[in-house]
């Protein structure tokens, strides 16, 4: 598969792993009750009022800077077993049991009103060996972006499972251009095991962020011609540079083909817009 004809690096300025599952709408969160106050204490606890939210607005920026993706689906807050459960239990909406047994139920579903405060899953694209979900830093955001998740349907754990399939990225790549076109920000990531916060393989589907051509330029990268070769030369780069834990970064190159980077850091941080906000 040929990539688009410019860099993907070289994208206009302006043009963020705590990975859960796609949700549909985002949970309510509900502000501080109101009381009736007499007028002598009504100043003291709007003071309190006041900190608790400034307090409240300080922690989000916190977990926002050491990446933390908010909101999850409800329950799923420190469960590396999402995406799996989706996976096994979400995807086929034919069962009589299905609304029973699937905590997250597609938005296609009968039943996925029953799961609005919740979450739902949302199915962009599906194969036999793949899906592609929307993922839950979109919640909230403008329209335009983008944020996917290509998974497998089969047990893979990660970049570091042996069992990793070469067509996941093909398969990304082609649900990441009906959704974002001939974009040259398009790119698809997978960040390492100590940096993820799901145990089940998941290609990130996202734009680069505007910095990005300048920091891939600094970096040594390989460029293949087919999608296929994605894990061997990854591995092979590692190896080279003595990572043996380690992410992933796909883009198109501007001669052809595709360019591909390996990270010991989370490379959807680095050289992505990851969220929104």
């Amino acid at each position: 598969m040929a990539g688009p004809s410019r860099m993907a690096g070289e994208i206009p300025e302006g043009s963020g792993d705590g990975d859960h599952p796609v949700i549909r709408s985002c949970p309510v969160v509900a502000g501080p009750h109101t009381f009736a106050l007499s007028s002598a204490v009504r100043q003291p606890v709007r003071g309190i009022f006041s900190r608790m939210v400034r307090l409240r607005a300080l922690f989000a920026a916190l977990l926002l800077a050491i990446g933390v993706s908010t909101p999850l689906p409800a329950g799923a807050a420190g469960d590396r077993t999402v995406l799996w459960n989706i996976v096994t239990n979400c995807l086929d909406a034919s069962g009589a049991d299905y609304c029973t047994v699937c905590r997250w139920p597609r938005v296609d579903s009968a039943c996925s009103h029953r799961s609005a405060s919740n979450g739902a899953t949302e199915v962009w694209a599906e194969s036999a060996d793949f899906v592609v979900l929307r993922d839950s830093k979109m919640c909230g955001c403008p329209e335009g972006f983008v944020h996917g998740l290509a998974i497998p349907r089969a047990r893979v754990t990660g970049v570091e499972d042996p069992r990793r399939p070469d067509g996941i990225w093909a398969f990304a790549w082609a649900a990441a251009r009906k959704r974002m076109g001939d974009d040259p920000a398009i790119a698809l990531a997978v960040n390492p095991l100590a940096q993820r916060g799901q145990d089940q393989l998941h290609v990130h589907l996202l734009r680069l962020h505007g910095d990005a051509g300048r920091l891939i330029a600094q970096r040594a990268k390989d460029r293949v011609q087919s999608l296929d070769h994605v894990w061997k030369v990854a591995a092979r780069r590692a190896a080279a540079e003595g990572l043996t834990d380690y992410g992933v970064l796909v883009v198109a190159h501007r001669e052809g083909g595709f360019m591909v980077l390996v990270a010991q850091d989370s490379p959807e941080k680095l050289y992505t817009d990851w969220r929104c906000r």
